[in-house]
Order: structure tokens, then sequence, then C-alpha cells
């Protein structure tokens, strides 16, 4: 195997980033309007949802983040209409970045051609040193690390609201597909059993969300595949999780018009015993901030 303590990083203010603060959108900012009937249902189940003191959890990938989102999900989250968060590894980074730098994503096409794509050393070290140090869970850990180091931009980290809203932000990830499990300082046994107990806490969400909302954007693995396992946990230990309402917005058509996992994992079948399952095609510019409106309007 290879000796993975001699890889090299460098100092993250050597990166070029693609996305800085400035590109963030803020509650009340002009953003196009999207919407009609289909939308507006599912925005009445989310409010009904809430009135009923049921939950409703974001499911996202890494574009709500890069695509300058996060505040809008904060405000949602501090409003009480987001009950829980849950994102892939991709996400965490990310958030953090901006948490700490207030700027994030690397040029792959550049960096990968020498080996320094996610050598980023800061990332790297923080995030896997609240990891290995925490018996919280992965989102907890990053959240609170935020928080406690009073990072210069943690305005704009959804993990760091969760942390002081006491709203859950789960993270779930597949070892290996993060640029921090290339730093030397990450500990396989550490990370897998802080995303285990995000896991746990996800399925215990799933298991109260009778007459509640699942929103996943953009993921098109990680998240479904979750959300469909914690389903069935939930369900085999007696918590019917029906009826439930789910809505899927993807950026893009995928190769047969949409993702098989979230057409079948979100949309699909965990509505067929009752509830109603939506889709949506959508950039996340425009799908997230309309949401948003209308979520809070009045």
């Amino acid at each position: 195997m290879l000796d993975f303590t001699k890889i090299r990083t460098y100092p993250i203010a050597q990166r070029r980033n693609l996305v800085t603060a400035a590109d963030f959108v803020r509650p009340g900012d002009h953003c196009a309007d999207w919407g009609g009937p289909k939308l507006r249902d599912l925005v009445r189940r989310i409010k009904a949802a809430r009135a009923a003191g049921r939950p409703v959890v974001m499911m996202m990938g890494a574009h709500v983040v890069k695509r300058g989102l996060s505040l809008l999900v904060i405000d949602l989250m501090k409003l009480g209409v987001v009950t829980h968060v849950a994102g892939n590894g991709a996400v965490s980074i990310h958030d953090f970045e901006m948490a700490f730098i207030g700027e994030t994503s690397e040029d792959v096409t550049t960096s990968i051609r020498d080996g320094s794509f996610g050598m980023a050393e800061e990332t790297g070290r923080m995030m896997n040193e609240a990891i290995n140090a925490s018996r919280e869970g992965y989102g907890r850990a990053i959240g609170r690390m935020i928080v406690e180091r009073e990072l210069p931009y943690a305005e704009y980290s959804i993990q760091a609201a969760g942390s002081r809203l006491g709203v859950p932000v789960t993270i779930h990830v597949a070892i290996g597909t993060d640029i921090i499990h290339q730093h030397p300082a990450c500990n396989g046994a550490k990370l897998g059993a802080a995303t285990y107990h995000d896991f746990k806490v996800y399925t215990r969400t799933i298991a109260d969300s009778a007459d509640g909302v699942i929103l996943n954007f953009g993921s098109a693995v990680i998240l479904p595949e979750v959300f469909l396992k914690a389903l069935s946990i939930s369900r085999n230990l007696g918590h019917a999780a029906a009826p439930i309402t789910t809505a899927n917005f993807e950026i893009r058509k995928g190769l047969s018009n949409w993702y098989y996992r979230p057409t079948k994992n979100v949309v699909d079948r965990p509505t067929q015993d009752g509830g109603k399952g939506f889709s949506f095609l959508v950039d996340h510019r425009v799908s997230i901030p309309s949401l948003h409106r209308l979520l809070t309007e009045g």
C-alpha cells in the first residue's frame, strides 16, 4: 500500500478559488421568480407539516453551497421551517471553507495534473482533527469547531448554524470520496464512527417523518441511498413514516431524463403507501430562492 503519511499538502492561502462570499444570495435579494401549481402544492404541504410539528428535512449535494445558497438554508433553519439538514461530505467541506476563508471550490482541472488537488493543509487538518476528537457525530463536530474557533465567515456555515440553533446537520460520507480523506490526519475508523453516528441521528428523524416532508437538492447517489435505508430501518422498527411528502430537485437531465436513484428512492418508493412525490428540473439558484420566498412571504 502507499504511505499516506508522506502526502504533501500546501497552505490554503495559495489556492485560487472559484466561489466567494460575494457570490452568495441573501434573504431579500431579488432572484428569478419560479413556481406554478406544483411548487405551491409542495409549499402548502411544508407549511402544513410544520404547523403540525412534523419534520421538514433538506437533503443536499455540494452545489447548494457552491451556488451560494447557504444563507437561504440557514434562514429557513432560523425560522423553524427546515428542521434537519443532511449533506454529503462535499457539502461539509465547502461549508467549512466558506466559514474559514470566505471562499471555496478549487480549480480541479488544473490541480489534478500535479497531484495538488484537495491538498490544502488547513481544510484537511482542521476538519479531521475535529472529527477525530468528537463523539457527537460528523456534522456536529465541524459545526461546533467553527463556532468555538470563531471562524471569520461563520455566518455562511450551515453546520455552524445547526450547532447554534440545535438543528441537526448530519453528514453522510463514503470513504474515499472527499478531499479530507486524502490528508495524513484522516483516521478511517474515527471518520466511519462519526458518519455512522450521523446516520443514526438521521434515521431517528426519518422514523418521525409521518406527515412530514423530505426534500432532496441535487444529491444523485449518497443521500437517496441513505434515505431509503433509514426509511427501511424505521419501518422495520415499527415506525410507519407514512404518509410522507417527498420532492427531488435536479439541475439537469440524466441519461434517461431523471437520475435513477433520486426518482426511485426519493420520489416513488417512499410514497407508494401514502403521500405524494414531486420532481422538479430547475437550477438551484432559481428553485431555492423561489421556495424560500414562498415559504416566508406573509
